[in-house]
């Protein structure tokens, strides 16, 4: 073990729920612990008792420890000291805080996804509420938020984070990076009841294929019992190309995304908000997604202060046949998950239309009419599809006879 200094976290005058870590090794002389905190007088023993648990578990007893706090919780604490450690030494060990009660759950592949908002992995203060914000999906982005030199010390602040944030009973995701990058993230949070892993940059079905294998791994490795499911994103042109065989590379895929920031560069081309130059690649993602029997989901909106352009952007994409969209501030999830939800005319119609078939049913008819339109089987399909979401929604009663 070599002696020297390392610096994990964040410190800064902007810097919020987080802390600043400097640990340098010593021959002798035990543990030293020198904090600064605003609130070093009511919890300043509790934060170097932390200190000194975490670094006894990792067989450190000799060493100094610079703590700048700036109001991290006890699982931040400790994700900073770890990750300090582990550039001093090699180690298997995990410092896991305890997995809340709150988060004991699991989810299911066919639950309603409109809304899925993006928060950087390596940002305490944007975690601690995210569950406040009624989003689908919580996102805990490991890939572009996170600085090539953080990867690290932001794979052990998600698996702590999927350990302790509420997330009120949003579907726990996370978006891990590219190729080796990216089975090292699995290692840190998978087995820590995460629900969806997001594949970035999927271009080729075996993308997929080497993910859901190393999943498998880890959960036979652990005895996992809950299901990780997978929603790989398809940010390029050979992605679009390839989006039929890559929505069909796992029965673990729910969804199929797809990133049009990085689409229209690789297209050499400006993301317009009427949407031109990426019409058929969506178009032609949703077709992929619904034949394979998953959820075709769309881009982020990146204007956070255009509510209203953001809503056109909803009912634009829902008349493409998407089922939901990336969100990248809070404000946006109200819009979207009320745009992806069927409004009281939508569920009106439907309603007509499912009693309408029925009576037909029973007077042996194949067709009925609502007004003067025909409907068949495919547009009741349509129809009780959306009764049923609706009734998912509580917009009607569960136990109504339609």
């Amino acid at each position: 073990m070599k002696k020297f200094t390392v610096t994990a976290g964040n410190a800064g005058p902007k810097v919020r729920s987080d802390c600043e870590i400097t640990l340098e090794l010593k021959e002798r002389g035990g543990i030293e612990i020198d904090l600064t905190s605003k609130v070093k007088a009511l919890y300043g023993d509790s934060i170097t008792s932390l200190c000194r648990e975490v670094l006894t578990f990792f067989k450190i007893r000799n060493a100094r420890v610079t703590v700048t706090d700036s109001g991290a919780l006890p699982f931040v604490i400790a994700a900073r000291i770890e990750a300090a450690v582990r550039r001093l030494k090699d180690t298997d060990l995990e410092f896991l805080p305890e997995l809340i009660k709150e988060n004991m759950y699991s989810t299911t592949g066919d639950r309603f996804r409109f809304s899925r908002l993006y928060l950087p992995g390596n940002t305490p203060s944007m975690m601690l509420n995210a569950g406040l914000h009624s989003a689908d999906g919580i996102i805990l982005d490991l890939e572009d938020s996170v600085a090539p030199e953080k990867k690290d010390e932001a794979r052990i602040l998600v698996r702590n984070a999927l350990r302790q944030v509420d997330f009120r009973g949003a579907e726990r995701m996370v978006r891990i990076n590219q190729g080796e990058a990216g089975l090292k993230d699995l290692q840190y949070v998978v087995s820590h009841n995460v629900n969806l892993i997001l594949v970035p940059k999927c271009e080729l079905p075996d993308h997929v294929k080497i993910v859901d294998s190393e999943i498998s791994a880890i959960r036979k490795r652990t005895g996992i019992k809950y299901p990780v499911f997978l929603m790989p994103i398809i940010e390029s042109a050979l992605g679009i190309e390839n989006s039929t065989d890559i929505a069909r590379a796992s029965e673990n895929i729910v969804a199929l995304a797809i990133g049009l920031e990085d689409f229209t560069a690789d297209l050499g081309v400006p993301r317009t908000a009427e949407g031109k130059e990426s019409l058929y690649a969506r178009s032609r993602l949703v077709i992929a997604a619904k034949a394979a029997g998953v959820q075709p989901i769309d881009s982020v909106f990146s204007d956070v202060s255009d509510m209203e352009a953001l809503r056109q952007n909803v009912m634009n994409s829902k008349a493409l046949g998407f089922e939901g969209m990336g969100c990248i501030h809070p404000r946006q999830v109200a819009v979207i998950n009320q745009g992806f939800a069927p409004d009281e005319s939508e569920i009106e119609k439907s309603v007509k239309i499912v009693a309408a078939y029925e009576e037909a049913r029973k007077r042996g008819d194949g067709v009925a009419a609502v007004g003067s339109k025909m409907i068949d089987q495919p547009v009741v399909l349509r129809a009780q599809k959306t009764i049923s979401l609706a009734r998912k929604l509580g917009r009607m009663p569960k136990d109504s006879s339609s």
